[in-house]
């Protein structure tokens, strides 16, 4: 996994004065093409994904039938942890359902590639996006089409941005007793990968601490959201920055925080299945996941595109200019399954 660095992340910025392409079916490059023709054979897809909520991802999917009439996308969403135990069990049972594995757990990439389930490629529409994002893997057996920020967020009605946390190490202070809100690294990979960096930062001694000021632990890294919006928390702790960005832009009176101590950038593979039922229309999916019309589609519920010619959306930072903490693939494939465990023991959950 590359490390975001400010050089690679304005790679290819010549290209960000170009306006967003119209997702369209008759302006295939011709390696879309020869997909397409395969793909539209096959009829469609299913896509387990762990990295987009459900309205998100099926707003892809409908992206994506729209550039690719008569390829349907199946999307079935769930926390990362859960998508991946689905896909084990289907592969334990030799069932062949998933087309496109999508989570925020690196860790299961590289067991799935070791054990030799992943089927390589490499989508040429990745030539185009941010050098951060390209190439993962010198096998192509996953590619990155999304790099999750994770951070705070606070109710406005309820916290003051004058009071307001600005660093994780804030939410240590006994104000915030009762009244923080995180998702559980049993279910949800982000969650997992806070735990590693968090820890690695501050020691397991900073959850300990946590701990006592009894925060409400969901499954998903973004159910605090549902949580502020509701009123029953008045902090996020390590939710998506689309998750609040979505719900302010629908009035409800959330406000994100980029921590001082940096924000948690979870880099998020994709990979086919070796078992793949359609692996054409996967590779297909692949193409538009890596182009314009995949970061068009996100952009609308504000997930930060990794293609040069899309600006980030509204409320957002460009990666650039934020301060980022983040872990290594091996540091998460070690690390988070040591979490799930000292996160049972610290929080009882």
């Amino acid at each position: 996994m590359p490390i975001l660095t400010k050089r690679q992340l304005l790679a290819g910025a010549a290209g960000s004065a170009l306006l967003p392409r119209v997702a369209r079916a008759d302006d295939l490059l011709p390696h879309e093409q020869a997909l397409y023709d395969a793909a539209k054979k096959e009829g469609e897809l299913t896509w387990y994904s762990g990295q987009l909520q459900a309205e998100t991802g099926e707003a892809v999917g409908k992206a994506f039938t729209q550039r690719y009439p008569g390829i349907k996308v199946n999307v079935v969403r769930s926390t990362s942890q859960v998508a991946y135990q689905r896909l084990s069990q289907d592969m334990q049972a030799g069932v062949a359902q998933c087309d496109m594995f999508s989570s925020t757990d690196y860790g299961h990439y590289n067991f799935l590639k070791r054990e030799g389930k992943l089927l390589p490629y490499r989508p040429k529409n990745v030539d185009g996006m941010i050098a951060a994002a390209r190439d993962p893997d010198p096998d192509n057996m996953f590619q990155i089409f999304y790099i999750g920020l994770y951070m705070l967020a606070y109710n406005t009605r309820l916290v003051t941005e004058a009071e307001a946390p600005k660093s994780w190490k804030d939410l240590l202070d006994p104000r915030w007793k009762g009244k923080i809100a995180v998702g559980h690294p049993g279910y949800s990979g982000a969650i997992g990968v806070m735990g590693v960096v968090l820890s690695k930062l501050y020691g397991w001694d900073y959850f300990t601490a946590l701990e006592k000021n009894k925060p409400q632990i969901g499954r998903s890294a973004d159910d605090p959201v549902t949580l502020m919006n509701a009123g029953e928390r008045s902090i996020g702790m390590g939710v998506s920055l689309a998750a609040p960005l979505l719900s302010m832009s629908r009035g409800n009176p959330l406000k994100i925080v980029y921590p001082t101590d940096g924000t948690l950038a979870v880099y998020s593979p994709s990979a086919i299945p070796k078992n793949a039922p359609h692996p054409n229309a996967a590779r297909l999916f692949m193409e538009f996941a890596s182009g314009p019309g995949y970061a068009e589609a996100t952009g609308k519920f504000f997930i930060m595109p990794l293609r040069p010619e899309i600006p980030p959306p509204q409320g957002a930072l460009p990666f650039e200019k934020v301060k980022l903490i983040q872990a290594t693939p091996a540091e998460i494939e070690d690390g988070v399954p040591d979490i799930k465990e000292k996160w049972r023991d610290t929080f009882g959950v």
